[in-house]
């Protein structure tokens, strides 16, 4: 199921977009980098090319960690 999660970034509210298996990825992410998942967001947010929405690149994102949990 497709879920809208709301966040502030740099003082300004925003919100995502993610199926509950990324968003559980992604928590799980933060978790194994030892940080907040604001902060993994925020960092995500910061590093993403301006065409790709958050909620993209937070999909890239967790696809990019889930091939180096298999390939490890």
């Amino acid at each position: 199921m497709l879920r809208k999660h709301s966040i502030s970034i740099q003082g300004h509210s925003t919100s995502f977009s993610l199926e509950d298996e990324f968003y559980s990825e992604l928590k799980l992410a933060a978790e194994r980098k030892k940080i907040p998942l604001a902060r993994l967001i925020r960092t995500i947010d910061t590093e993403r090319e301006h065409e790709t929405n958050l909620s993209s690149a937070i999909r890239l994102f967790v696809l990019s960690e889930v091939k180096k949990q298999a390939s490890a």
